[in-house]
């Protein structure tokens, strides 16, 4: 027989007892375990939501023993990889020192659903892109937004109009009557859209012979002045010839989409295919205000039309019949000092007003996606009860595209906004939408709500002038500063965002008007 351990005369083998706390009033341990001495604790609830972490605060307590706390500052980085950055396709611009005479009227795009990417690959690699070229370019003119926001240019008077062209068609006013009830589903209206930037204008080209020294868009112009609610990136190219200044957009840039909760505490941050990332919100956004702008219209062939004295400058034969209704009106403003702008602006329609009056309308949509992880307010519940707090949220979370909205209206000189509430049929669809209400304004008045002084937006686009005017003759850029409230001015090389390949002369029409991805819908939009 084998003899155990103990019979060998070894140690008999030991049992601990575990440590038993004993609570008699209550449950639970009474101690505070060994392994869990000296680590904070951070009181929460179930019922909070968790955010970044930076920003996390429990209803228990302040959060302050996990207080995340940023001490680096970025402007102290610098990119170690110095070589050429190669320019992606869709950041090449077809901008050239002697080749300003080309045609916005490019070929026609008729891209469906799968076409989403086609306008580059995002805020995200646009914005990485941006920050690289900073190295090259240098740091630039900085202006920060509170000095910006302190400028003011007074008793600018409303532009005189030089040339007016295109044809508009009337409001259908039984749109007024549209409510949560009786709502109309959004329909897909197959209409061009033309969106020429500056320099591809023919009319602004011959107009810069005779008048003013400064030229632009109603939608760069915008831009630059209500730079101050800007929350993302955007850049616009200045090109200085002599004592006159070209504003330009660049092609197939997010430029003509509308962003969308850029001001909201918490913007979209949604990356890739998802239904609610920024970008393809802002495409959902887009393509919405194209097909409500042309559906509340009176299209028959038999309605009629308000025509002015010149055609459309951006209609070829083929086109007849399939361009949006708009009118464009070429006006020109004092500002002082030897400066004088020359912009063209834009009309969506005409409405006979109860006395017999014509006015002209600017038509823009307002868009519900998911009021839950917007921190919205239920547009079904409140729209015909609430319309205050509705709007009063969409001006907490779409500043800045309400402000450039009104600030096209003022320069257009159109007598009403009309606004339209188009939220999705539902809330994980984004293809199809419903048409909840409408409501206008005069843009006067709403400028006024909105806490918008045209005197500022005049005085930062001065500042931009002035500056660039005392530059020498070449190709800047003024930039928002993807990080922080400010915008920057480069000088930059004559041939940056220049298309590589092929040269085109004067007389060619370029095929510089890509489509904006028809997606979800298949209106026609041309650049």
């Amino acid at each position: 027989m084998t003899m155990t351990d103990h019979q060998a005369g070894g140690e008999p083998p030991h049992f601990t007892a575990p440590v038993i706390q004993d609570n008699p009033t209550g449950w639970g341990p009474c101690e505070m375990p060994d392994q869990f001495k000296d680590m904070p604790y951070q009181p929460f609830s179930k019922g909070d939501r968790l955010g970044k972490i930076s920003k996390y605060a429990s209803q228990f307590g302040s959060g302050s023993q996990y207080a995340y706390f940023h001490d680096e500052d970025e402007s102290t980085f610098h990119l170690v990889d110095t070589t050429r950055v190669q320019k992606p396709p869709y950041q090449r611009g077809r901008f050239r020192a002697n080749q300003r005479n080309m045609r916005g009227r490019g070929g026609r795009g008729n891209i469906q659903g799968g076409g989403m990417q086609s306008l580059g690959k995002g805020l995200k690699a646009r914005d990485t892109y941006k920050r690289s070229q900073v190295k090259r370019w240098g740091q630039g003119r900085e202006m920060d937004f509170p000095r910006l926001g302190k400028l003011s240019l007074p008793s600018i008077k409303d532009g005189d109009d030089i040339v007016c062209c295109g044809e508009l068609e009337y409001y259908d006013k039984s749109y007024d009557r549209v409510n949560v009830k009786n709502e109309k589903p959004l329909q897909s209206v197959n209409r061009i859209f033309h969106t020429v930037t500056t320099t591809d204008d023919p009319v602004i080209r011959k107009l810069s012979k005779t008048e003013g020294n400064v030229y632009a868009t109603d939608a760069i112009l915008a831009t630059i002045m209500c730079c101050t609610r800007s929350n993302y990136s955007w850049d616009i190219v200045i090109e200085k010839i002599g004592d006159k200044l070209f504003f330009d957009k660049r092609d197939n840039t997010e430029f003509d989409l509308l962003t969308v909760n850029e001001t909201s505490v918490e913007p979209p941050q949604d990356d890739g295919n998802s239904l609610n990332s920024p970008r393809n919100l802002a495409l959902e956004a887009t393509f919405i205000n194209h097909n409500f702008s042309q559906q509340v219209l009176r299209t028959g062939a038999n309605e009629p039309r308000y025509k002015f004295d010149e055609p459309n400058p951006f209609i070829s034969e083929e086109e007849e019949g399939e361009v949006a209704s708009v009118a464009y009106r070429y006006r020109k403003w004092d500002l002082g000092g030897g400066i004088v702008l020359v912009a063209r602006c834009e009309h969506d329609a005409v409405v006979q007003s109860p006395n017999g009056e014509l006015q002209f309308l600017s038509i823009k949509a307002l868009n519900e996606w998911d009021s839950k992880l917007a921190n919205g307010v239920e547009w079904r519940q409140k729209l015909d009860t609430q319309r205050g707090a509705v709007l009063a949220n969409e001006l907490r979370n779409n500043a800045c595209k309400l402000a450039k909205w009104t600030v096209q209206a003022l320069l257009a000189g159109s007598d009403q906004i009309k606004f339209g509430y188009v939220s999705r049929a539902h809330v994980r669809d984004n293809s199809k939408h419903v048409i909840l209400g409408t409501q206008q304004y005069k843009p006067h008045e709403f400028a006024t709500q909105i806490n918008l002084n045209m005197d500022n937006a005049w005085g930062i686009l001065r500042c931009i002038v002035d500056i660039v005017m005392k530059q020498k003759d070449g190709k800047y850029l003024i930039m928002k500063d993807p990080n922080k409230p400010m915008i920057r001015l480069y000088d930059i090389p004559d041939n940056t965002f220049e298309s590589d390949g092929e040269t085109e002369s004067d007389d060619d029409v370029p095929e510089n008007s890509t489509a904006f991805p028809l997606y979800p819908y298949s209106t026609n939009t041309k650049r």
